[in-house]
């Protein structure tokens, strides 16, 4: 009987420790440009292993190859992370020497922890949906937010942080991580969402209520407006404003966005040009019946922005972190109460969404209901 897929890309996966503890033993491996070359040929060989096990279906999509190479990546970050905070060693030490030095940082840390559990059950989630025929689209755009804010925010920190004049020949392998989850969204994007069936007359009921008579709505719009206030003030922070409020906030409560690793500084200005601008077009989609594409892009700017405030708050706070650069005892509650609720707004905008999407859906004539699709 042939196991299922996702029971083999797990398997295959957890091989990735193992082919990291080998390679640290080998005296040969330690030149920058050995390495690069080492995790081209193992990529590559695994994906072929991957190709081999789905070699006899009828039709494999392409993005399975996308899912199940991204969780083999999965294992080898999660695998840093243990070993960074000292629960494992010896598998790491190559790597961090002559490959990648910045993935001892805090923040890459827990960028590591996210992708060893969030993105990794994701994967194995989607690859059983897809196999089963059962849709996957609206998942996997929550993991494409969620990937392409992690590499807009990992690669441009590494070269404009600390580690900038230290980049090895290893680092150039994240390019084709950071395009593909841009080419996922694409295909993801151009599919048909699937629907659920919903009469006219209930549609019609929902979209005739303003605003003011859906509370709901209303506290989310105020929330996402303070999510927005506070982007622009922190990206003002990083950007040295000499605001009085900016200098007491980045010295007294959030220390770490000057940290010189840079990925804070880059966080910030990824909220501020893109977070930013997406949810001024949302709070337009919660006042503006029938704006279907709310139920796509709160999805994936919730998956965004959860990446990026996980790898913010947790490096914010841990040991690897600096101490002059960790938020300080006295005000790490109201400092990770506003973090939090930056993380939580989108998510709870895409949950009201999804569980009520009737005031979102394109008018239909009355007496009928809106059409369902079936969509992968």
């Amino acid at each position: 009987m042939k196991p299922p897929e996702e029971a083999v890309v797990f398997v295959l996966s957890l091989l990735a420790p193992g082919v990291l503890f080998i390679m640290n033993k080998l005296p040969g491996i330690q030149e920058p440009s050995l390495i690069l070359g080492a995790g081209v040929v193992i990529l590559g060989s695994v994906l072929l292993l991957f190709h081999l096990t789905v070699r006899h279906d009828k039709k494999v999509e392409p993005l399975f190859y996308v899912f199940a190479e991204f969780s083999f990546t999965c294992m080898v970050g999660l695998t840093n992370a243990l070993q960074q905070d000292g629960f494992i060693s010896g598998f790491m030490d190559f790597y961090l020497r002559m490959g990648e030095p910045h993935l001892s940082t805090a923040y890459a840390v827990m960028m590591c922890y996210w992708e060893g559990v969030v993105h990794f059950t994701i994967f194995l989630t989607i690859i059983h949906r897809m196999f089963a025929g059962k849709s996957y689209r609206s998942l996997s755009l929550l993991w494409a937010g969620s990937s392409i804010a992690h590499q807009i925010v990992h690669i441009p920190g590494v070269v404009i942080g600390k580690h900038g004049s230290n980049i090895r020949p290893a680092f150039w392998r994240n390019v084709p991580f950071f395009l593909a989850p841009f080419w996922a969204a694409c295909v993801l994007l151009r599919r048909p969402r699937a629907m659920p069936v919903i009469t006219a007359d209930e549609i019609a009921v929902e979209q005739k209520k303003h605003l003011l008579s859906r509370p709901v709505d209303l506290l989310l719009s105020l929330l996402l407006l303070g999510v927005i206030a506070f982007c622009v003030f922190r990206a003002l922070v990083v950007l040295d404003c000499p605001m009085d409020a900016c200098f007491t906030y980045i010295y007294q409560y959030e220390p770490y966005l000057k940290d010189p690793v840079g990925f804070p500084k880059i966080t910030m200005l990824v909220h501020l040009f893109y977070a930013v601008p997406l949810l001024v077009v949302l709070i337009y989609g919660l006042m503006t019946p029938g704006c279907s594409w709310m139920l796509d892009w709160t999805l994936f700017l919730a998956g965004a922005v959860a990446q990026t405030q996980w790898c913010h708050i947790g490096a914010s706070l841990h040991s690897r972190t600096p101490f002059t650069y960790r938020v300080p005892a006295d005000k790490r509650w109201p400092v990770l109460t506003l973090n939090v609720l930056l993380a939580v707004a989108p998510v709870l905008l895409a949950l009201r969404c999804h569980t009520n999407p009737a005031y979102f859906m394109k008018p239909v004539p009355k007496g009928q209901t809106s059409n369902k699709k079936k969509t992968n």
